[in-house]
């Protein structure tokens, strides 16, 4: 599988295991957690993506049991998590409200909460999850310089920020963001017409898809039969399901998208590289893009 070089001594897998479900699995015990993993490093999918809200606030833990019961694992992934969402669960059950804190306070205490629950001494890259609207941008970025100065972070990133956003905390940093974590899908194509892929496509920074099958709308069957049709005739050619091509679709465009591919069924994980097996041409993009928007492009 392709990498993506995120900085001079970091590289992401093209495809990322998202772990935002891996509490809900009925099963989470460190045997079947570590069987997710080896059936991801058995494609080439080294990149797990966490965040400390996931789980209601027990994913982290989660993963970090299985590392603890096989420690050689951590040499052979990358970990991001994310920080800043507060939500009345877990250790922070006694929150009034759900709201979001990029205090200096916050992002060092949450980083050393998912240090300590996934059991690692380095976190791969550290995203701000969610824009913050009373965020003070030279406190935060003065924050995420001083954890990758501490050696507790590799790099940083954020999720969900508009270009706006983005300028406005990298102004405040020594350190460069290295990703975007951006909603992007068949059925979330507005991010490659309304600035966000253009962005930072322009500034050569890889972006991290979260949701790429549409929230599973792609392959349930629930969204258009048109698109659904669309992306069976692809499949078929390459004797694949429908959802590898809707990756495959994310995996052709030249602004180093990495789909981040959230399933608990060890099946499925088995089969995330089948995206790399679909033959995207341009018409073939277009053909399923025509399909999700409805019509034909102007």
């Amino acid at each position: 599988m392709n990498r993506i070089q995120i900085t001079d001594d970091l590289s992401f897998s093209r495809i990322v295991y998202g772990m935002w479900r891996l509490s809900d699995d009925k099963d989470t015990s460190t045997a079947h957690v570590q069987a997710k993993i080896e059936a991801c490093l058995a494609q080439g999918i080294t990149t797990m993506d966490q965040a400390d809200i996931y789980g209601g606030y027990e994913a982290e833990e989660v993963l970090g049991n299985a590392l603890k019961a096989a420690p050689a694992l951590k040499d052979q992934i990358e970990i991001v998590t994310k920080c800043d969402i507060v939500a009345p669960a877990g250790r922070y059950g006694d929150a009034r409200v759900k709201y979001y804190d990029t205090s200096r306070a916050h992002i060092m205490a949450s980083v050393d909460h998912s240090l300590r629950l996934m059991n690692i001494d380095k976190i791969d890259t550290l995203l701000i999850h969610r824009p913050d609207p009373m965020m003070d941008h030279n406190e935060t970025g003065a924050a995420l310089d001083e954890v990758v100065a501490s050696g507790k972070v590799r790099s940083v990133g954020v999720s969900n920020f508009k270009l706006h956003d983005w300028t406005l905390l990298q102004s405040a940093m020594k350190t460069p963001l290295i990703t975007n974590q951006i909603e992007l899908s068949l059925t979330a194509h507005q991010g490659f017409i309304n600035g966000d892929v253009a962005f930072l496509q322009e500034r050569k920074t890889p972006i991290m898809a979260w949701s790429p099958l549409g929230g599973g709308t792609l392959v349930s069957g629930e969204g258009s039969a048109e698109l659904r049709s669309a992306m069976t005739k692809v499949a078929q050619k390459t004797e694949v399901d429908i959802g590898a091509v809707a990756v495959a679709w994310l995996l052709a465009h030249p602004a180093n998208i990495m789909p981040v591919m959230g399933t608990n069924n060890l099946d499925r994980i088995k089969a995330l590289s089948d995206a790399l097996k679909v033959n995207m041409d341009r018409q073939t993009w277009f053909e399923l893009y025509t399909a999700a928007l409805g019509k034909e492009v102007p």
